[in-house]
């Protein structure tokens, strides 16, 4: 995925405000960025109204920000130093002194979100979400990683009533993250640690050939056990489940993006237009164009 990121001035955040559609919900900024190891964080484009060092900062909105892959460690005014792992999310809270950085000899990839609003403060004082403890380890979440795509997107191409599509998708984080720490605590078996570490690679590389022995290996488990271990955990073979990955995304293109039907199949790694054709039929029950004059007929 493309390194993004979008800071709404403050001309733009008081005429979504002033607007009233944006259901509570003001979206600040969003983006995901991958930071390599050995790298000074955060880096040099980070905009001055949210940069922090050593000294730390304090937000004037709400942010979600979720570690995907990579460790650091977190700091915050009532919070002693917290190691992050690959699936940690920090929710930072308006006022609340903080900072956080990945590790040297790691890096890592981040999502995030911005917000605040009449909504969201409505939101933010559900008894999960709590500033003395900010971080929720929610893991691999496909759905969550999904939605945190589709917003960027959404912002990106500023299609229409994109503003109020990004608050509904906000909304809809936020009950992913309050079921998430509903959850914490139960410990995963390693089968299922290492099914969705796979899964995180297949959402990661959807577009891309995947090697699942190679992937498996990285795991130091045989191919045969992964393959099994996949099937019994999620009910389809690797396989078969990065190509509904390859389906989903090119479903949310075909409704998104300006590209004609060749672009997307090359675009999502298939080998011709035809067998995309074909098997995106086969999946959806309809053809990409046809899914996409339905798509049109539906928006508002």
């Amino acid at each position: 995925m493309e390194i993004y990121r979008k800071y709404f001035n403050e001309a733009q955040l008081h005429e979504l405000e002033a607007s009233g559609a944006n259901f509570g919900i003001n979206v600040s900024t969003v983006g995901h960025h991958i930071h390599p190891p050995g790298k000074r964080y955060p880096d040099p484009n980070h905009p001055a109204t949210h940069l922090f060092g050593e000294q730390g900062r304090r937000l004037q909105e709400y942010q979600i920000v979720y570690v995907a892959t990579g460790k650091g460690i977190y700091q915050g005014e009532n919070t002693d130093p917290v190691m992050l792992e690959s699936g940690s999310l920090m929710l930072l809270f308006p006022g609340v002194w903080h900072r956080y950085q990945p590790m040297q000899e790691t890096g890592w990839e981040e999502f995030w979100v911005g917000f605040n609003g009449q909504y969201a403060e409505y939101l933010m004082r559900q008894d999960c979400f709590d500033p003395q403890n900010p971080i929720i380890r929610i893991g691999f979440n496909a759905e969550f990683l999904n939605v945190c795509i589709r917003l960027i997107d959404t912002v990106k191409y500023e299609g229409v009533a994109f503003q109020q599509m990004a608050s509904c998708l906000v909304i809809q984080l936020l009950g992913i993250v309050y079921a998430s720490s509903l959850m914490m605590g139960k410990a995963k078996p390693k089968q299922e640690q290492i099914v969705h570490t796979i899964r995180y690679k297949i959402h990661e590389k959807w577009e891309q050939a995947l090697d699942f022995e190679v992937l498996a290996r990285e795991q130091n488990v045989s191919y045969v056990w992964f393959r099994k271990a996949f099937k019994d955990t999620m009910g389809v073979s690797p396989g078969q489940y990065h190509l509904n990955v390859k389906i989903e995304n090119t479903a949310r293109m075909l409704k998104t993006l300006p590209l004609t039907i060749a672009q997307i199949a090359f675009k999502a790694g298939f080998e011709s237009e035809f067998y995309f054709s074909r098997i995106f039929k086969k999946k959806m029950g309809t053809c990409p164009n046809e899914y996409r004059k339905g798509a049109k007929q539906d928006a508002p």
